[in-house]
């Protein structure tokens, strides 16, 4: 006569669970705080780095220019492959000077310890009106819509790759604040096979093409603070991506919009997190 084990039933649930939440999505919370002389110190820290490594470039295309600057591995050698980043500036940089773009995540590469150790091409453009526009969905969330040049860039980047072939294609990184960090959404959701994994800053959500998603490494930060681009769109992308168990969220609890960058200039939390992901 069949006879139930129990026991055995139990530790198989055990493990069955424990292994989901293993593998699952993450969110976590943070209780950083950022008084006015860390903000100060950090941006400062940046802001004295010399940006005449980030070569002036401007792509071309039909009646569309796109400035950007690039910046090449510190030991550039063709015999070795490296990642290649993509920075995207808020709106507070859009205009044509080449020069405003270089904001803080752009600028976290040029640090000495930073450029030594994650060694990549960097591609900073700048976008001349808003790469990303906002609207409200039928459930009234702030979600976002691309604007033509932002479809451009799938061809800056390929021209990027046939000049430096030494570029790993399967080490693809975006990384975005504010309007930049929504850009980086857009960009995922237009062309997602191209890009091993995705840093999006107090963002507004993208969710066009969430199937495609399903599978990307995407890290997500936002402070629970921000009433400029809405913590509940990153917490709504979050849920609608709830089978990604390479999706994670990061919720700085004390954080608002202008201060959610700050703990990251000065550190390589980034960089190695990007770094170790690949397609």
């Amino acid at each position: 006569m069949f006879k139930i084990n129990f026991e055995k039933i139990l530790v198989l649930l055990f493990f069955t669970l424990t292994t989901s939440f293993v593998f699952a999505q993450k969110k976590e919370f943070r209780e950083t705080t950022v008084d006015s002389v860390t903000f100060v110190n950090n941006r400062k820290i940046l802001n004295s780095l010399n940006t005449d490594g980030f070569e002036k470039n401007i792509f071309t295309k039909q009646d569309k220019q796109i400035p950007y600057r690039l910046l090449k591995p510190k030991n550039n050698s063709s015999k070795q492959r490296y990642p290649l980043v993509i920075t995207f500036h808020n709106s507070t940089r859009i205009g044509n000077d080449n020069e405003n773009q270089l904001e803080p995540f752009s600028k976290i590469w040029l640090r000495p310890y930073i450029y030594s150790k994650y060694q990549c091409y960097v591609i900073a453009p700048q976008f001349s009106k808003r790469s990303s526009v906002y609207e409200k969905n039928v459930d009234g969330v702030q979600v976002l819509k691309p604007s033509n040049d932002v479809f451009a860039l799938i061809e800056l980047i390929q021209n990027i790759e046939k000049e430096y072939p030494n570029i790993d294609k399967n080490k693809i990184y975006l990384i975005g604040y504010s309007m930049g960090g929504s850009t980086v959404q857009n960009l995922l959701s237009i062309a997602p096979n191209k890009f091993a994994a995705t840093v999006s800053v107090a963002a507004v959500p993208d969710f066009s093409n969430l199937k495609k998603l399903s599978k990307k490494n995407i890290w997500l930060i936002h402070g629970e603070k921000d009433d400029e681009n809405p913590y509940v769109g990153s917490v709504e992308l979050f849920d609608k991506l709830s089978s990604n168990e390479n999706l994670i969220l990061t919720t700085f609890k004390n954080l608002n919009h202008n201060n959610i960058i700050i703990p990251f200039l000065i550190t390589e939390e980034i960089p190695k997190w990007l770094f170790e992901k690949h397609k």
